[in-house]
């Protein structure tokens, strides 16, 4: 079976890439692919706790990310570079997020087959 990576890079709000790269990894994950997902760039942004989603009035689909368990999506990481970069406190909206250094995180994305981008 193909290992997929899903790539977060955007922020949450102002586009749909983040809602699309979760609705994509929830149903790749329902059909029990191996999904890892993996967040950079402004897209740590989306792991942040506590967002005021009526700000901006969106929806808020980043309480979806509690339902990864429930698909079996058990590989959630971040790149701590991103992280500290962006000054972001390393509390997220889901506990299953493991934060990889640049290299780890590299090394990592690179042992699967298939490489997705949002």
């Amino acid at each position: 079976m193909k290992r997929i990576a899903i790539i977060n890079s955007r922020p949450a709000f102002g586009n749909n890439a983040g809602k699309d790269a979760l609705d994509l990894a929830l149903i790749l994950g329902s059909y029990e692919q191996q999904v890892s997902v993996f967040f950079h760039d402004d897209g740590v942004f989306q792991l942040q706790k506590n967002q005021q989603t009526e700000l901006v009035e969106q929806k808020n689909y980043l309480k979806t990310f509690s339902a990864f368990e429930l698909y079996d999506i058990e590989n959630v990481y971040a790149c701590k570079q991103s992280l500290t970069l962006r000054s972001l406190p390393f509390e997220f909206s889901t506990d299953a997020v493991s934060v990889l250094s640049q290299e780890s995180y590299n090394k990592m994305l690179a042992e699967h087959d298939v490489i997705i981008q949002f």
